[in-house]
């Protein structure tokens, strides 16, 4: 199985408010949560801060921290299979996600 090279990041782009609380609305797929999408969205997205930011915003609206993929698995449990996602477990961890 071939290893994906890590996530690039958009340099410059401005992760104002509305630009952050923008990653809260995503397209419905068949059989996909819809909570598992936004935080995948903003967790390849946006830079370790932004995504606590976005975190914030995603409980504050009700979300589901702990929604699961296709797989039965949550975001905590696939941003901990890479190594670069320390700053992102924290955020994820301090706003209730669990293994």
């Amino acid at each position: 199985m071939a290893v994906k090279k890590d996530k690039q990041k958009v340099l410059g782009e401005v992760f104002d408010e509305a630009r952050v609380r923008s990653f809260l609305e995503v397209e419905t797929y068949e059989g996909i949560d819809t909570d598992y999408l936004a935080l995948e969205r903003a967790y390849r997205g946006m830079k370790a801060e932004n995504f606590a930011t976005f975190v914030q915003f995603f409980v504050e609206d009700g979300r589901n921290i702990n929604a699961k993929n296709p797989q039965g698995r949550t975001l905590l449990q696939v941003a901990s299979e890479h190594r670069p996602s320390h700053d992102y477990i924290k955020t994820l961890e301090a706003a209730g996600a669990k293994f």
